[in-house]
């Protein structure tokens, strides 16, 4: 099973990943999470202590990685031919660190020189990897993803199961849902589902089924808004370790069945 979370910055993605992570790691599965997003928090969310989270170097900032696996010195003059096809099978298990529950993290981190769909080394390996884990690698994946879906090409994106696009009851937010849609259409991503995040009241609520209905995107779950979550994130804890049956955490395991009938894993 190949999960993406993508959406707005501030929403409540990593939460949702990083407890959705847990929550399937706890039903047994061999779980991978990847964070690629600019924000590193993923590590946060799973309970991963900030000691260890703060030594972690991203992938796409590890110089000494990417001159190994591609023949090129990111930042330098691309004057010679590097390996667009580097061998990555053994990234995860250099590189990964596992947390509570066993979730083994990732931090892929994103492409920051020559834009989005550069070809440099960086980019380079960012691109093989995920081709990787989501075509050669059997665990369950939860990536935590930019609004852009900078690491997904169309081939890759086909393997996805499914995305989570996470929506709070804001225009703003809406707006972002549209731009991933439209991405995860050129892409041929081959499900978006909406989670509705931070829902203070069926006004919210009712706001945010008008507007997916009106894109004709299905939403998955609602996700209260928990002051639980807040104090976790204010204690630099968890939020599932700091309250695994709040209202926020319990919609979540309600979320993880649904998607486990969903496609049959």
């Amino acid at each position: 099973m190949k999960i993406a979370v993508a959406g707005k910055g501030g929403v409540g993605k990593t939460f949702i990943s990083g407890t959705l992570a847990r929550l399937l790691a706890r039903d047994g599965y061999n779980v991978l999470a990847v964070d690629a997003d600019p924000n590193i928090n993923t590590a946060s969310s799973l309970g991963i202590p900030s000691e260890i989270a703060e030594t972690i170097i991203p992938l796409s900032e590890n110089e000494a990685l990417i001159e190994e696996k591609t023949g090129v010195t990111p930042g330098k003059s691309y004057s010679k031919v590097f390996r667009l096809t580097p061998k990555v099978s053994d990234i995860v298990e250099k590189f990964g660190v596992v947390g509570p529950d066993g979730v083994q993290l990732l931090i892929m981190g994103t492409v920051k020189d020559g834009g989005a769909g550069c070809m440099c080394p960086s980019n380079a390996l960012l691109r093989v990897l995920v081709q990787h884990l989501l075509i050669q690698r059997k665990d369950v994946l939860v990536m935590d993803m930019v609004a852009g879906l900078e690491h997904l090409g169309r081939g890759t994106a086909r393997r996805m199961d499914t995305m989570l696009a996470v929506i709070e009851p804001r225009m703003k937010s809406v707006e972002t849902v549209k731009r991933v849609l439209k991405l995860a259409k050129e892409i041929e991503v081959q499900e978006v589902l909406a989670v509705g995040n931070k829902v203070r009241s069926e006004r919210e609520r009712l706001f945010i089924e008008e507007k997916m209905r009106e894109l004709g995107v299905e939403v998955a779950a609602y996700i209260p808004y928990d002051e639980e979550v807040v104090e976790a994130d204010m204690l630099g804890i968890a939020p599932i370790d700091h309250d695994d049956s709040s209202p926020a955490v319990i919609a979540l395991h309600k979320l993880k069945e649904s998607l486990k009938t969903r496609y049959n894993f």
